[in-house]
């Protein structure tokens, strides 16, 4: 029921999913456990994120001297539905300098070059992060000249300046949001939808090793809980409703299908998947051979864990394999959805068993030793 969520957002372009503290926070300490210098010295762009709401700002901004970044860049799309209430504590009019003609402040950046426990009580926490805004010139506070559309002039620019993308970006301009990063040749580690793996801007990516899954697909079965506004919380799809520090109601929902997506090496990805023969396989679990597509040469394998060691040929299997998918154990070659990846151009067609045709699959085979 959540993922109606997603379907509504592509119709009415409506976003607004925010990602939770704790699952950015265990997702990045998986890339710092195989890398500690991961982020270090690094610029970390995070440009779909409203620095009022935003828990990935949070989480840089507290993080800051912990990762050893050297600067954090956060811009948001459209002014901040609380923004009026947290002038307060970021700044007033004084503090921003307005251009001639603008009626309003919009789209907002925050440039974070320093942090430090600015009012002495040995903690360093938002409160720090206001007072140096206020006072601190090494750190930045501006309204953007444009909305801060990820595609404008303004945001690009930004993104030049930049090491790694990390944010959440809107789940109906995926395609675009990852495209731009390649042609840009950026760092990345981002959240979207399963079902992207079929789009033509990512499956050639994932098939080359260019970009493949994040480290925390376990957490909570595949699924992500989001913070959603209260304009688009369905109460029958809410699973928790809490107070923020704000007193503000919070909306939980739980979307199932949501993976990070990545080009930043982590561990998990070159853990060898452990696997039976195929004689295995056919003893303590199909008890029966695999069967063969009717329209190419390969065997169906409908669950990862029955990928049979011991096979030399094709074998399609479940797009959940990506959650598995070691490089130095197998090849991608195609899929049988969304796009002609195989030079020969025999995937991409749909795949069939006994005349009928058989869900989303992934073609492999294991990599010659």
């Amino acid at each position: 029921m959540a993922n109606e969520f997603l379907t509504n957002a592509k119709k009415v372009k409506n976003d607004e999913f925010y990602t939770q503290y704790s699952d950015i926070q265990k997702e990045i300490e998986a890339y710092l456990e195989y890398n500690k210098n991961a982020f270090r010295g690094k610029v970390v762009y995070c440009n779909c994120d409203d620095p009022f709401e935003s828990n990935f700002f949070r989480y840089f901004v507290l993080n800051f001297n912990k990762l050893g970044l050297k600067r954090l860049i956060t811009t948001s799309y459209k002014p901040s539905p609380v923004a009026n209430t947290q002038l307060g504590l970021f700044g007033d009019d004084k503090t921003l300098t307005k251009s001639i003609g603008r009626p309003k402040v919009t789209a907002n950046k925050f440039i974070i070059n320093e942090v430090k426990d600015i009012d002495g009580d040995g903690e360093f926490n938002l409160k720090d992060v206001a007072k140096q805004l206020k006072a601190n010139k090494n750190n930045e506070w501006t309204p953007l000249d444009g909305d801060g559309d990820f595609r404008s002039e303004e945001s690009v620019d930004l993104l030049k300046q930049s090491d790694i993308a990390v944010t959440n970006p809107p789940f109906s301009l995926f395609r675009e949001y990852i495209k731009q990063l390649v042609d840009y040749d950026k760092k990345f580690l981002i959240i979207g939808n399963m079902n992207a793996i079929t789009y033509k801007e990512v499956f050639p990516l994932l098939r080359d090793n260019k970009v493949w899954l994040g480290n925390n697909y376990k957490v909570n079965a595949g699924a992500m809980f989001f913070e959603i506004p209260e304009k688009i919380a369905n109460l029958e799809q809410v699973r928790e409703v809490k107070t923020n520090e704000s007193g503000k109601k919070v909306y939980i929902t739980r979307v199932q299908g949501i993976r990070w997506f990545t080009n930043l090496d982590h561990g998990r990805r070159h853990e060898p998947l452990q696997l039976m023969t195929e004689k295995e396989v056919i003893k303590f679990t199909t008890k029966k051979p695999f069967e063969k597509y009717d329209n190419y040469d390969a065997i169906e394998v409908s669950l990862v864990k029955n990928i049979p060691s011991d096979y030399k040929g094709v074998m399609g299997v479940p797009v959940s394999f990506l959650d598995s998918y070691n490089p130095d154990q197998f090849e991608i070659l195609g899929s049988n959805r969304g796009v002609d990846q195989d030079p020969n151009k025999i995937y991409g067609k749909g795949s069939y068993l006994n005349g009928k045709e058989v869900y989303k699959r992934l073609f492999i085979k294991h990599r010659k030793k």
